[in-house]
């Protein structure tokens, strides 16, 4: 008797007709980037998002009337989910793998550019798939949702918070807004430039900077080729951290010793320094030069300088001389306050105190305020401060969302131990 072999695309569908479905959205996603480009998230911005959003909504209420059919079971079912999910993952890859850019080079034609591979979330193959999740999650949740039960509550968290998130980060990515707006000390600053035309924008949000200040790592010390300025050995030089509690290092044939330092120190004379806490203060060593193989010994005040103060070198011979270098940040921060309006219709506005650092944003709202930059040049003396200001009005859904998942998660934990307690009590 021969079996009957069940054929492709034959109901109920499995996961070889769920691999074959989502590959075939995939190629037509890489044929639409390879001959439109990038998917264009702008398309989406307020109140399109809304719209379009609410549309899904009511497309997925009216697609439920169909969800005793077996599409519909395969379309909200475990293989259709698990292959988008593996679609995803390879994409996710592909993301890891290959060097993102914010913006490609208007030359750039090459294979991985025009498959979307250097900015994977804007290529059309990841929002095709990215849409069809969207859609299979949904028609999961309102298929539960219509056959209700309080018992599976960790499983409405979970998926409806999943579904908020991925909804949010989506179609919130249009309405998402980034800006650069550098302030100066006492001044306060509420336009920026808009990075299309260089056109001068005004925010509804001002920062007043207060005061900028910076804290620094000791400065390390090199030898450098009087004539050429470049640091030897060349190709791999010799540097010595200044370190007071390990003032002996080697440089080349010379032995170092430091004598004294001054991080905030100011010139006392033509060849000494002083300690002196004033702005344009700069780090100072007194250093001792000894080669190693000669004897010849040297001593001297050598300095980095900055835009206040000349530099001072030791020289070593004809040939080299030993430096300071620029001492690198350790800390900088904004001692700043925000204006942000109420109601953009009115003129009521909420100022906060607040200082800024890096990885330690303000959250106001909508926008978040980090730290940037400084004039770098000028180090500590920088007399402005660079932020970024980010307008996110979808932040709080995506919130809700995470919110969500993680008490799905716990609720999930939860019931498996009372699950586990149950069986253990009946056994």
């Amino acid at each position: 008797m021969k079996e009957n072999k069940r054929r492709m695309w034959q109901f109920p569908w499995r996961y070889s007709e769920s691999i074959a479905f989502v590959a075939g959205f995939v190629i037509i996603g890489f044929i639409l980037q390879w001959i439109v480009g990038n998917f264009d998230y702008l398309l989406l911005q307020e109140p399109v998002n809304l719209i379009f959003g609410g549309a899904i909504i009511v497309l997925l209420i009216l697609f439920s009337f169909a969800r005793k059919t077996s599409f519909y079971q395969w379309f909200s079912g475990v293989p259709f989910s698990v292959t988008l999910i593996a679609a995803l993952l390879i994409l996710g890859l592909i993301m890891g793998l290959t060097p993102q850019v914010v913006r490609l080079h208007p030359h750039d034609h090459s294979i991985l550019s025009r498959l979307g591979f250097r900015q994977v979330t804007s290529s059309w193959p990841f929002v095709i798939t990215y849409f069809l999740t969207l859609l299979s999650l949904g028609s999961l949740i309102v298929r539960r949702l219509i056959a209700f039960r309080k018992e599976d509550y960790a499983f409405y968290f979970n998926h409806i918070g999943l579904w908020i998130l991925l909804f949010a980060a989506g179609f919130g990515a249009a309405d998402i807004r980034r800006y650069v707006m550098h302030v100066r000390e006492g001044e306060v600053e509420w336009r920026v430039y808009n990075d299309e035309n260089q056109a001068v924008l005004e925010l509804p949000i001002a920062i007043q900077l207060n005061d900028f200040d910076m804290e620094e790592y000791n400065p390390p010390l090199m030898i450098i080729d009087r004539e050429t300025g470049k640091t030897q050995p060349e190709g791999k030089p010799d540097v010595y951290q200044i370190d007071e509690k390990r003032p002996n290092g080697k440089l080349m044939d010379w032995d170092i010793e430091l004598k004294e330092y001054i991080h905030l120190a100011v010139r006392n004379s033509d060849s000494t320094y002083q300690e002196v806490h004033m702005p344009g203060a700069s780090p100072a060593a007194l250093i001792t030069a000894t080669n190693s193989r000669t004897g010849e010994m040297k001593e001297e005040w050598i300095s980095g300088g900055n835009m206040a103060q000349l530099y001072m070198t030791l020289p070593l011979d004809s040939q080299y001389t030993l430096v300071m270098d620029k001492a690198a940040p350790k800390r900088f921060m904004s001692d700043i306050k925000v204006f942000l309006k109420k109601d953009e219709k009115g003129d009521e506005v909420e100022d906060i105190d607040a200082v800024l650092e890096v990885n330690k944003p303000l959250r106001i709202g909508s926008w978040t305020i980090y730290q940037y930059g400084y004039d770098n040049d000028a180090g500590k003396m920088s007399t402005y401060s660079s932020m970024e200001l980010v307008y996110d009005p979808w932040l709080y859904p995506a919130y809700a969302g995470i919110a969500l998942l993680a008490i799905g998660s716990v609720c999930l934990l939860w019931s498996g131990n009372k699950k586990r307690r149950k069986e253990n009590d009946l056994g």
